[in-house]
């Protein structure tokens, strides 16, 4: 799910975990995305007042946390 900024991504998350009637799955994904978009703000936190509002990607956010992983590797020519 990609939204217009990582701070309406939040809050959309947010807002799905007070609705009492979501699946426990749902509920269980809701907080996993949230707590590492929450993750990402922070270690971010300079770039997003510098004007990057952009939502990351699953994977943008994988790699963030996990930088050496085969996936996240970055090759210079």
């Amino acid at each position: 799910m990609t939204m217009e900024s990582i701070e309406k991504h939040i809050q959309t998350d947010k807002e799905i975990l007070d609705d009492s009637t979501i699946s426990p799955q749902k509920r269980r994904h809701t907080q996993d995305e949230l707590e590492h978009l929450e993750h990402y703000a922070e270690e971010h936190a300079k770039d997003i007042a510098a004007g990057d509002h952009h939502d990351p990607s699953a994977l943008e956010m994988y790699c963030d946390e996990n930088p050496e992983t085969d996936e996240c590797r970055i090759y210079e020519d």
